[in-house]
């Protein structure tokens, strides 16, 4: 029997009530498919649910074949050997018993048919650019980005007949994500994967498009379903404005014919009061002209209640493609005038600037390289977080940092609260009005950070530094895109655009690198910082 998924009337509520799916039904069968929709839609829960860390309140999920599943934030001990992380300790420690004379049974035993099981795993580390680390280091000598190779070559090592992955190129260089697309571009059985990342998106052979707890099908790439859903939004938008003017059609006949209406009831009346024909037949007349008004009038109100159904029909199927907007004069930079100078720095873990770097102008510029290589740290260091070892950063003009863990937000302040900390002497209407150009209107502004999804949550942090006083010149962001779904990748892209201050971005997302416009290439890598062109900033190794 081949290897599916199939999910059956599924469904989960968190305990406070809030419900994520009702009644889902929905099916994966072999291929690679890409599950798509917005921060909150239930997109790594469903992959929880397949993968059995959560149980359903209703329904039914069952899996044909192995499961593997790579979580979006994978966390190993640091103190376990390469070998255990990768489950294969006790089957080498066998291997090599036996290989010293040792033929006890329960070697026999442990190993079973998996006589190869060495050469498979430095096999596997190596297809995933891990080959160097060997079976015996720890955990904790390797970097986060690998890490999580790390745990995918175990699951890979496992030979499971299912895929689940979760955001996996979070946290991976330019490099590793290489290693990772090959991965997926090989896999044999069936894959489902939750990314923002369109070129790992672009490798899978169907998108299933979770909204509002229900799941549209798009054969073909990420490239190829937004193609299909340009299609559809166009469509969707004429039929609102079809809808619209049928709405005005039907306003009007009714206007119209209570105009008509009123002039019959008022010629009746005038008939009655002048008493011209019998009082029976004009008390049958006016009941007549009563009875058919009355339905005159049903008539028309049922065809604008038609019309107005329609067009909520229409207006339901029009996504919501608001876009963030930033008109912040305040923060932008003249061209030439200096915005950040390093001389001779050198930061903690190695990251050095050799002789003087200087950022002019609202420069846009990517910081790249492989992970472990120092950029959290450099940025860190460039916003005073961290003392240099030696040398100085100097920024010339204001600059905020946005961290990969959003700490700039306090979880339990609402948006507009923690706005208003980095604007004190902004008025609450400022502030509130600054916050609706960020997508937070109304109730939304006045929610708690700690209930915020990942791409509000990220919304509400960039707004925060956005609306500071003094305005910020300079903007460091860190891996900004990491947990964003797409449309909130989108949203960022806008909101970059129409900034007009110096930007860094330390970041291995090439598409949205090249979307906001990097006018600047640097590199990290062996701890020196050097300029260099995209191809170079991307090369492999």
């Amino acid at each position: 029997m081949s290897s599916s998924i199939t999910c059956t009337s599924l469904s989960f509520a968190w305990p406070d009530g809030s419900p994520v799916f009702s009644g889902l039904d929905i099916a994966f069968g072999p291929g690679r498919t890409g599950l798509v929709g917005v921060n909150g839609s239930g997109k790594s829960t469903l992959l929880k649910l397949i993968a059995g860390e959560l149980a359903p309140a209703r329904g039914a999920v069952r899996v044909a074949g192995e499961a593997g599943y790579l979580p979006q934030n994978v966390t190993l001990d640091t103190a376990l050997r390469v070998d255990e992380a990768l489950g294969i300790a006790a089957r080498r420690a066998a291997l090599h018993a036996i290989e010293s004379g040792d033929a006890s049974e329960e070697h026999f035993e442990t190993v079973g048919d998996d006589w190869d099981v060495e050469e498979r795993a430095l096999a596997t580390l190596g297809e995933l650019g891990l080959g160097r680390i060997g079976l015996d280091r720890t955990v904790g000598e390797v970097s986060g980005g690998e890490s999580v190779l790390l745990r995918l070559a175990a699951l890979l090592l496992r030979r499971p007949d299912v895929l689940l992955l979760d955001e996996p190129t979070n946290n991976l260089d330019l490099y590793a994500r290489r290693r990772l697309y090959a991965a997926v571009s090989a896999w044999p059985g069936v894959l489902v994967v939750v990314s923002h990342d369109r070129e790992l998106l672009d490798l899978v052979d169907r998108i299933a498009d979770l909204r509002a707890g229900e799941v549209t099908w798009y054969g073909g790439n990420f490239t190829a379903y937004e193609e299909a859903l340009a299609v559809e939004q166009e469509a969707a938008e004429r039929m609102v404005r079809v809808a619209e003017a049928d709405l005005r059609k039907q306003r009007r006949e009714l206007a119209d014919a209570q105009v008509k209406l009123a002039h019959r009831k008022r010629y009746g009346q005038k008939m009655w009061d002048s008493k011209r024909e019998p009082k029976i037949v004009m008390g049958a007349r006016k009941r007549a002209a009563q009875e058919s008004a009355g339905k005159h009038r049903i008539l028309h109100e049922e065809k604008l209640a038609e019309a107005r159904e329609r067009l909520d029909e229409a207006v339901e199927a029009v996504r919501d493609d608001d876009e963030i907007r930033v008109d912040l004069p305040a923060t932008a930079v003249p061209p030439g005038r200096d915005v950040l100078t390093l001389r001779d720095l050198r930061s903690a873990y190695g990251a050095r600037v050799e002789g003087s770097f200087h950022l002019r102008g609202p420069e846009r510029v990517a910081l790249t390289g492989r992970n472990g290589a120092g950029k959290t740290t450099l940025l860190r260091t460039i916003a005073g977080e961290l003392p240099p070892l030696s040398g100085e950063a100097v920024a010339h003009v204001p600059l905020r940092f946005l961290p990969q863990r959003l700490d700039v937000l306090d979880g339990e302040l609402t948006v507009a609260e923690n706005a208003a900390r980095l604007a004190p002497d902004a008025t609450n209407n400022r502030v509130r009005a600054g916050l609706a150009r960020f997508l937070f209107r109304g109730a939304r502004a006045d929610q708690r950070a700690a209930t915020l999804s990942g791409g509000e949550r990220f919304r509400a942090a960039l707004a925060a530094l956005l609306l500071a006083e003094p305005a910020p010149q300079l903007l460091m962001l860190d891996e900004p895109t990491n947990n964003l779904d797409l449309a909130s990748v989108r949203r960022l892209t806008s909101a970059l655009e129409s900034y007009e201050g110096a930007l860094i971005v330390a970041g291995h997302d090439l598409p949205f690198l090249r979307s906001i416009g990097i006018t600047r290439w640097l590199l990290l890598e062996e701890g020196e910082l050097r300029e260099t062109a995209e191809g170079f900033a991307v090369a492999d190794d």
